[in-house]
């Protein structure tokens, strides 16, 4: 009975717009191994950046915001998580450290419920990943905010914002929601985006890009 229930819930999530769908299937832009979608940079990278997908997303929807970032030069490991949850699989970024040996410099991010699984993640291993990226989402797990970035929109009626009870490296796009950090559509209870996904990703990619940078 709760077997079927969980089911039931598991098997409705969001699916990944036509265009992420597309390039997922492009095996000259994206390489999968095993759970992993890799995108990497044109020219060599010595920076990787995980990314955990929002909690009953499908993981394709992020391509498109991480092919942004791979055109930028940052080699980004999408990892496809069990049922679409994140908390099937928190520390599946370890693969993307065994897959790619070339990359010694490592950061993680994720959006809503992967955001919060990477910052726990990167809380267990600080030897290992230098910042963290988090979209509509909050640190969690006893990683520091000073080495997090966290962005998420105006209209986003998902997130839980008292979680955000600090100010280093917060950033609020004008008139973004929470679906759109991904290619998926609309999302249950979100507010309504008054500015384009890709304007909110452009926005999003390029504050990522500047953070990575000054990390280093």
């Amino acid at each position: 009975m709760l077997s079927g229930g969980f089911f039931l819930y598991a098997s409705d999530y969001y699916h990944a717009d036509q265009n992420a769908l597309d390039l997922a299937g492009d095996p000259s832009q994206v390489q999968v191994q095993g759970d992993l979608l890799i995108l990497d940079a044109d020219a060599p990278s010595d920076t990787g950046f995980i990314f955990y997908p929002g909690g009953k997303v499908e993981a394709e929807a992020y391509l498109p915001l991480l092919d942004q970032l791979r055109e930028a030069g940052i080699t980004c490991v999408l990892v496809k998580m069990p049922f679409n949850l994140a908390v099937f699989n928190p520390s599946g970024g370890e693969a993307a450290f065994d897959a790619r040996l070339d990359i010694d410099r490592w950061l993680i991010g994720g959006h809503s419920l992967g955001g919060v699984m990477a910052s726990g993640f990167a809380a267990d291993h600080p030897d290992r990943i230098e910042g963290v990226v988090l979209l509509g989402a909050y640190v969690y797990g006893g990683w520091t905010p000073d080495k997090a970035l966290t962005i998420y929109g105006s209209m986003d009626m998902v997130l839980d914002k008292t979680k955000i009870d600090y100010t280093e490296n917060v950033l609020v796009i004008e008139g973004g929601n929470h679906a759109n950090f991904g290619d998926y559509g609309k999302q249950k209870g979100d507010g309504d985006a008054t500015i384009s996904r890709t304007a909110q990703q452009r926005q999003t990619v390029e504050a990522i890009i500047e953070f990575i940078g000054e990390e280093k």
